[in-house]
């Protein structure tokens, strides 16, 4: 008998006590309501701030036109102090003008719509060639030693050194600008992908091969979805380098059945010395590359890093 009801005891003890046990999840945690309750207070913030980060954020509307507000400020002061001629320097309402004129007349439009049509072929173009490639060179590692020094070479090859080899191969044509927007894009993104899988860790393709995935199957399903992150710094440096060639070659090769770019308008402002249509096309450069930036890349970085966890403690 007392062997029997210090069995019942135990089994006793061991149902009452149950119910706690399953809310312990750590032996440094054991048997301190205080430290759990702490815990269960930061998971519940963690999980708060994920929920009202994912809401719409109006400091990232306001604090760039308050940023842009105190620019133009400044600009409009440093044109009233009269240190350089108005046709030299010429003030925000001078520039605003010249550009609705510009607009009027159909020219903005024109080359707004040249230029950016010209940078998303060749940035496109640009993906679908150096995607394949930079899987390549990070899955063999002997191509990856013959060709990665030369892909970092053209990385950085300033692409203005395109420009006279472009027209001598192809002519006064978008052929030309498509060159060099292509050398300054594609070097950029290879890299990038490069990156992104060297940070993969090496547990992910030891399940990919347990599970019998293919080397293609491994590159298309596993190392590449992994390396989202690096691949779309790769993206966001290809566009910036493709965009920045674009203008050079658009400055340098006018004429010939060159369209009418944001380079060319820029390059006549500096032909006519008309100072405005030289910010006008600045600022419009400026302009399109933001509105890229935030419309196309921020959104899909700002979900990829929430999707992973890693948009917590972030200032984006």
């Amino acid at each position: 008998m007392p062997i029997e009801q210090e069995t019942r005891l135990v089994e006793g003890e061991t149902v009452e006590q149950a119910p706690q046990s399953r809310h312990i999840t750590s032996p440094s945690l054991k048997g301190n309501p205080d430290e759990l309750r702490d815990l269960e207070a930061g998971l519940d913030k963690l999980q708060s701030d994920a929920h009202r980060k994912a809401r719409i954020d109006w400091t990232r509307i306001i604090l760039p036109i308050a940023a842009l507000l105190v620019l133009i400020l400044a600009w409009q002061f440093y044109v009233s102090l009269g240190f350089k001629r108005r046709d030299q320097v010429p003030g925000p309402l001078d520039v605003l003008g010249q550009f609705g004129a510009l607009w009027a007349e159909g020219k903005a439009q024109e080359a707004i719509w040249t230029s950016l049509q010209r940078g998303v072929i060749g940035f496109l173009i640009s993906v679908a060639v150096a995607t394949p490639v930079g899987l390549l060179l990070a899955q063999v590692q002997p191509l990856r030693r013959a060709f990665g020094p030369l892909i970092s070479g053209l990385q950085v090859l300033p692409s203005v050194a395109w420009v006279p080899a472009a027209i001598i191969w192809f002519g006064l044509s978008d052929g030309t600008v498509y060159f060099v927007v292509l050398m300054g894009a594609i070097p950029s993104i290879i890299n990038g992908l490069i990156s992104g899988v060297d940070q993969i860790p090496p547990q992910y393709r030891s399940v990919g091969k347990v599970l019998g995935a293919s080397r293609l199957q491994m590159a298309l399903q596993i190392v590449l979805p992994a390396a989202l992150p690096g691949y779309l710094g790769g993206l966001k440096q290809g566009w910036a380098f493709s965009w920045r060639s674009l203008m050079a070659a658009e400055i340098i090769a006018v004429g010939g059945t060159i369209g009418f770019g944001l380079g060319s308008l820029l390059d006549q402002g500096r032909t006519l010395s008309d100072m405005a249509t030289v910010m006008s096309a600045i600022l419009a450069i400026l302009f399109v590359g933001i509105l890229i930036e935030l419309v196309v890349f921020a959104p899909i970085e700002r979900r990829l890093l929430l999707r992973r966890g890693l948009l917590a403690g972030s200032t984006r």
